[in-house]
């Protein structure tokens, strides 16, 4: 009997053990980022001579089993604030999520200021949801003029989230005559102003969350203020989403801590990473770090909040010192963590879009 019993304690003992060391579950707000992050090949930077490049987000295709990249792209010869009036959301493809990448076609392209979208298309995030893709973004429009180093406050302020729907990543993309959220007619509420960088993830009870940064207009114009981020909640990927009007991200006397944020569900909690405008959050400065939510609606930072520093690690073993490290968004292949994508701005003036990968 005494066998029996140390039998079945030995057994229940390397169960434990077993799943221990075979489970990638963490406790909630215990994932650390930044120890994934690994050097980078150099195939795994976007780059054109004639273009900016700003964000970045990809899906792998079930039918071609190739890598799908959408960005922001406008003319160089525009300057770095011309993201405003030229932006245009571009598709590349590679057989790698670590590239090269080879342009193959404008996603979303101008068609005309009638449209709430019709003249800029920004901050693209693609999801593959019940066998369609989906491509939440920004769009706005105005009066067209580059008004470099300043922002186009006309562009600027009729900013609003939108999403395009297709059967294919190559497209074709249908897009909305509206926006699927809004700004809030209530001139006092967060969101007053405009609003821009939506996350989407689909929650575990099946419905859908987006996190988007939002303005509002109690400090003065053009730019309003605060910027804060916010919530909503839909049952359809393509909405109609429910504002929870509740900020997150927040920071005590800081009216622009975060912006950029990334969102996902992964197990047992959400986490986000968004850019730290100010090092509000950490001790690191500008950087990138992360928080997490049990129910999606409530944010703290993480156990380990520094995902990363404006350096990063190239795979021929050189470090560089970057000006802005911003828009992260996680790639998933078979429901594991393989790259981070950031957009890149270099002191000499450029920029670009790096996959980072992840161990």
């Amino acid at each position: 009997m005494k066998r029996v019993f140390l039998i079945l304690v030995f057994s229940v003992v390397s169960g434990f053990i077993s799943l221990a060391q075979n489970s990638n579950v963490v406790a909630p707000g215990e994932l650390n980022l930044q120890q994934m992050l690994q050097p980078i090949p150099m195939t795994a930077k976007f780059i054109n001579d004639t273009s900016f490049i700003w964000c970045g987000t990809m899906v792998k295709s079930p039918t071609d089993q190739k890598y799908h990249f959408y960005y922001s792209r406008w003319p160089r010869k525009f300057g770095m604030s011309a993201w405003v009036t030229h932006s245009e959301v571009a598709h590349a493809v590679s057989n790698s999520p670590f590239g090269p990448f080879e342009f193959k076609d404008i996603a979303l392209p101008v068609r005309g200021k009638e449209f709430w979208d019709g003249m800029v298309t920004h901050n693209p995030t693609v999801h593959y949801y019940n066998g369609k893709y989906y491509l939440y973004y920004t769009g706005n429009y105005g009066d067209g003029k580059v008004t470099n180093p300043q922002l186009n406050f006309s562009h600027r302020n009729h900013q609003r989230i939108g999403v395009a729907v297709a059967d294919n990543p190559n497209g074709p993309w249908k897009r909305f005559d509206k926006p699927i959220i809004d700004i809030s007619k209530d001139t006092t509420a967060a969101d007053a102003q405009m609003m821009a960088n939506p996350s989407v993830t689909q929650m575990p009870d099946g419905r859908y969350l987006m996190v988007y940064k939002a303005v509002g207009r109690k400090r003065p114009q053009p730019f309003g203020g605060p910027v804060v981020h916010l919530t909503a909640i839909a049952e359809k990927p393509e909405g109609p989403f429910v504002k929870q009007y509740k900020p997150i991200f927040t920071a005590e006397n800081v009216d622009f801590p975060a912006e950029d944020p990334y969102v996902w569900y992964d197990k047992n909690c959400y986490y986000a990473v968004v850019k730290d405008m100010k090092g509000a959050f950490t001790n690191a400065g500008r950087s990138l770090v992360l928080f997490y939510s049990l129910d999606g609606l409530d944010w703290k930072l993480a156990k380990h909040p520094l995902v990363s520093t404006l350096n990063i690690k190239w795979a021929n073993g050189t470090t560089q010192k970057l000006e802005a490290l911003e828009r992260p968004q996680l790639f998933f292949e078979n429901g594991k963590m393989v790259a981070l994508l950031c957009a890149v701005n270099e002191t000499l003036g450029h920029s670009y879009n790096v996959q980072i990968p992840l161990k």
